[in-house]
């Protein structure tokens, strides 16, 4: 009987299981097994459906519920509210994403500077008789070249928007 409420109650309310598993922060799986009564919300879970539905627990538990209409704009408003949470997880894992990309970035750019460093220039020595040896250290050379003059703005920059974009608490 518990899993026809909860069916029922959710249609009623205008919620598909994917809708209702959002809320409840369960997967839509969950919400088929407990329908087809093929597993039991536990004791927290249930008090969370009575909330997330409005209805009593003594009603998920006992009593048969008959489908009513839901009211058109109520269901508008929490499909809504759905949409809206979603968008800002998304945007909040966006921001998260470039935040650690500019931090990220950080750490990249001194380690390169570092690098380059260290190596001293290596293709200064190389013998460019040797057209592989040529390519390569006019290739790095190149490389080398803009990465010095393009870094530091790249790291002014990277700081600037890891500042920007870190979570406000």
């Amino acid at each position: 009987m518990l899993n026809e409420n909860i069916k029922s109650i959710r249609k009623s309310k205008g919620l598909s299981q994917e809708e209702l598993a959002i809320k409840l922060n369960v997967v839509r799986q969950t919400i088929s097994k407990w329908e087809q009564g093929l597993s039991v919300p536990d004791a927290d879970a249930l008090i969370s459906i009575s909330e997330v539905l409005g209805t009593p627990v003594s009603t998920l538990l006992g009593e048969a519920v008959v489908e009513t209409k839901a009211d058109d704009l109520s269901v508008i408003s929490e499909k809504l509210e759905v949409i809206n949470l979603q968008l800002a997880h998304e945007k909040a894992a966006r921001q998260k994403a470039v935040h650690w990309l500019f931090i990220s970035l950080c750490a990249v750019i001194p380690a390169i500077f570092a690098a380059l460093v260290v190596l001293n220039s290596p293709y200064s020595g190389w013998d460019y008789s040797d057209p592989e040896s040529a390519i390569a250290g006019v290739i790095f050379h190149a490389f080398e070249w803009l990465f010095v003059r393009i870094a530091p703005l790249a790291l002014i920059g990277a700081i600037v928007g890891a500042c920007l974009t870190r979570k406000k608490a």
